[in-house]
């Protein structure tokens, strides 16, 4: 199926596809081509850190794949597979960074944190590829054990033979940021060592901006008074964004936590959406998912206005390479 007409018809066929997450309306293997299209020098990091992990582009793959369908391991897979297979990611030796969100102690059905079965699937495929290592690490708000033991993450990433890595303060390493607000700052220290990061979001709401995807999953790689980042939290997730540019995104909108997030607990505020987003453009899948769950455009949204201003990604998603895909 093709779409035609105008940017925006493109824009709000797009919206109303991904608004059908678990309806399954099109057919088994659909698949859609949407074709498209100075600050004060800043102080220098320690030599060891990387902070870009992007592979090269390619013309001929799509910028972002949406998955729908009933089992989240095959979402994985197929999303994967349609933005290149995972040895576009993925060399033999790597150390693979896998960044979920663990932030809460709360069950996968309440959709505070990544599903465990993405996660477990993501660090299969990387190990399979090759990778020396698959690190599934965050840095949790509530207690970190529990977080990991609760939501299912911990055992179904060692259940595939990836590492867990539990937050320490003797993990962390203080790091110039070279950010707007964000200077210096202590930083987990697996996400300062690794070849390759995949950063795993959940899609849910956020009080403070809306709705917390790829980007707001940052903060998780952080120590200190995180907290303190909410009186500038726009200018602090760019800073973010800038500081830490992952290999691929895929957002974990197989559940959505619709209202009263981030931290969630009430499983009315749930969506089952049955649907993956992925793709190596970190604004660009936070300005679909934000628009197409909680109808907020990009140009409200200041993070991604300013996101956009740095040049970290293109929020126009209606323009990209797009495949839709339901299993």
């Amino acid at each position: 199926m093709d779409f035609e007409g105008t940017s925006a018809g493109r824009r709000e066929a797009m919206i109303r596809l991904l608004r059908l997450g678990g309806v399954a309306s099109a057919a088994a293997g659909l698949a859609v081509w949407l074709n498209g299209r100075g600050r004060p020098a800043p102080a220098p990091a320690a030599a060891t850190v990387r902070t870009s992990f992007q592979v090269p582009a390619d013309a001929a793959l799509p910028e972002m794949v949406v998955v729908q369908g009933d089992d989240p391991a095959h979402l994985v897979r197929r999303a994967i597979e349609e933005l290149g297979g995972i040895r576009r990611f993925i060399s033999r030796g790597d150390v693979v960074v896998i960044k979920p969100n663990v932030a809460w102690d709360r069950t996968a059905e309440q959709a505070a944190n990544t599903n465990p079965l993405v996660v477990a699937e993501v660090s299969r495929l990387c190990l399979e590829a090759g990778a020396r290592r698959a690190i599934v690490t965050d840095v949790s708000i509530n207690d970190p054990r529990s977080c990991f033991a609760r939501s299912g993450i911990a055992a179904a990433a060692r259940a595939v033979g990836a590492d867990v890595i539990l937050a320490e303060d003797r993990l962390f390493r203080q790091v110039d940021l070279r950010g707007e607000v964000l200077h210096s700052w202590p930083v987990l220290d697996p996400f300062l060592s690794a070849d390759k990061m995949i950063n795993l979001p959940i899609a849910k709401h956020h009080s403070l901006t809306g709705a917390s995807l790829g980007m707001k999953n940052w903060y998780g790689i952080l120590g200190g008074p995180r907290q303190q980042l909410h009186q500038h939290i726009h200018e602090s997730l760019v800073d973010l964004a800038e500081f830490m540019r992952p290999t691929l995104t895929i957002i974990d909108a197989f559940r959505v936590l619709l209202r009263n997030g981030p931290g969630g607990g009430n499983l009315a505020d749930v969506a089952l959406m049955k649907t993956l987003i992925a793709g190596t453009d970190p604004v660009m899948l936070d300005a679909y998912a934000a628009k197409a769950y909680w109808d907020l455009d990009w140009h409200t949204l200041r993070y991604l206005q300013l996101a956009s201003q740095r040049h970290l990604g293109t929020p126009s998603f209606e323009t990209a390479r797009t495949r839709f895909v339901t299993l």
